[in-house]
């Protein structure tokens, strides 16, 4: 029976196996509290204004062969505010993330809608606690025109108006998704707060092969935290860190960054931060950022600390974030005590 697979179907199979157990943890972000909604559902709505889009974009092992690319596109509201109680929150969002690897060989599109409500715990809104969830459709496929077949070698080199001479029963596989979390959070003092989050994504470990094989996307489970101290109205040390658990794909990530009021005006802010934060037995993330009013941009560089670094000679690659809230917060409006970082 072995002896009928084609070599070059084999191959392929190996090829696709190590692709899957490479990517057995999800995309990740080294800003991952710049990416609100692909951390915890319960992040939805929970920011001082009405509205907030959120934009990462990370290419990682450039230097080692064609990149891996992630990228999403988030958006979040905030519904209700004189029907649900003065401090609460009602929080609705949507999120898009595209990622590719294997130079474009497996591609994975994700589109997600989340709701979260925040319930504050004290009449001052100092305490609250939120609660979300998250349905998700995902797609991912094989896109053949990025992949090099056995057949397609001549000698003349690559060929690729030949057949592939392959066959793979499910191209392009989609299922349905579902994630929840819980976020935690408080003021203490007139500068400093604290948060501390829960998030489980995959609960229903859904079916996920192009070959048939009977593999099941492992669960993830998060658990995230931050804050900012405040030494002064114009300076700041803004902190997070996670631990995260997928399969056998342990992360653990710890940093945070000095933020400076530059330009005196706490309502129409202009910030400078630099930092860096570490993922522990992978990588280095030295961080800068620039926030102008209410717009704010970061910028990561992943220096590998693992046992990659012989071959990519600590080259991890960049991760870019944009975030843009609105409006920004005024007299006119009511201030939310949610967190940074």
């Amino acid at each position: 029976m072995w002896t009928s697979i084609p070599v070059r179907l084999i191959g392929l199979c190996l090829c696709l196996v190590v692709t899957v157990q490479a990517r057995a943890q999800d995309p990740h972000f080294t800003q991952f509290f710049a990416s609100p909604l692909t951390l915890n559902p319960a992040n939805t709505g929970l920011f001082s204004g009405i509205g907030r889009i959120a934009a990462n974009y990370r290419s990682q092992w450039g230097s080692i062969a064609t990149p891996f690319v992630t990228g999403t596109v988030s958006a979040d509201f905030q519904l209700l505010p004189g029907i649900i109680p003065a401090n609460d929150i009602l929080g609705v969002g949507g999120l898009l993330l595209y990622d590719e690897t294997g130079g474009g060989g497996l591609k994975t599109e994700y589109a997600a809608l989340s709701v979260a409500y925040h319930k504050a715990l004290d009449m001052d809104e100092n305490i609250t606690l939120g609660v979300g969830g998250q349905v998700a459709v995902v797609q991912k496929r094989i896109d053949f025109s990025k992949l090099v077949f056995e057949d397609q070698l001549t000698s003349n080199g690559f060929d690729p108006t030949l057949p592939s001479g392959e066959y793979i029963p499910n191209a392009s596989i989609t299922y349905p998704d579902y994630d929840v979390g819980l976020i935690y959070n408080q003021l203490i003092g007139q500068w400093s707060s604290l948060y501390a989050g829960l998030s489980y994504y995959h609960i229903s470990q859904p079916h996920e092969s192009f070959l048939g094989a009977n593999y099941h996307l492992h669960s993830r489970f998060t658990a995230h935290g931050g804050g900012v101290i405040g030494f002064n109205a114009s300076t700041g040390f803004y902190f997070s860190g996670l631990f995260m658990k997928q399969g056998s794909a342990t992360e653990i990530a710890l940093g945070g960054a000095i933020g400076l009021l530059v330009n005196g005006l706490p309502e129409t802010p202009t910030v400078f931060y630099v930092g860096s934060w570490y993922r522990y037995r992978d990588a280095l993330n030295p961080y800068v950022g620039l926030q102008v009013n209410n717009v704010q941009v970061g910028i990561s560089y992943d220096v590998n600390t693992s046992s990659l670094q012989a071959a990519s000679l600590h080259r991890g690659g960049m991760e870019i974030s944009l975030i843009y809230t609105y409006p920004p917060p005024g007299p006119n409006l009511k201030r939310y005590k949610c967190p940074r970082f």
